[in-house]
């Protein structure tokens, strides 16, 4: 019965995030989150930039509000743009009711660094080959009930290639 009524209250507290805020969903539910990487990891490689790994979900309200900053920083935005391949990568905790996507999703989070045990969302920063270079927590990087620019700014120039 907790159960119940916990997953009623989390489900009633993301609709109504996305109602009062507006933010879109950005996380693709459908792909597969290992061949999303494979690409943007061949990509950032042809092009010689890094990639960093947005890992959450859309039923994470602090994922969404970071997609959001980031797209709403018309000079971050671009920064980012510059010298990332940047990718919403899709997780959802708890045990999957397929059992290829719980597989799938353990794969994709040893091959991240198992960066779960941080929350949500974590950045996963991967250099060359798609080797992980950094995690990093994001909680470090908000300001009241959104995010602080110039923490991100620094996160980025830190990172980039």
């Amino acid at each position: 019965m907790k159960q119940v009524v916990l997953l009623f209250a989390l489900t009633f507290f993301c609709l109504s995030f996305h109602a009062q805020t507006g933010v879109r969903k950005v996380y693709d539910e459908t792909l597969n989150p290992l061949h999303q990487i494979d690409q943007a990891v061949a990509k950032a490689d042809s092009v010689g930039k890094r990639v960093v790994c947005q890992v959450g979900g859309n039923w994470c309200p602090w994922c969404l509000r970071l997609a959001d900053f980031l797209e709403r920083d018309e000079a971050l935005r671009q920064f980012v743009l510059d010298n990332f391949i940047y990718i919403h990568v899709n997780y959802r905790p708890g045990a999957p009711s397929d059992a290829a996507k719980a597989a799938q999703d353990s794969t994709m989070l040893a091959r991240l660094g198992d960066p779960t045990h941080f929350g949500y969302p974590v950045l996963v920063v991967l250099g060359e080959q798609g080797r992980v270079l950094h995690i990093q927590e994001t909680g470090c990087l908000e300001k009241e009930k959104s995010y602080d620019r110039d923490k991100l700014l620094q996160f980025f120039r830190r990172w980039k290639k």
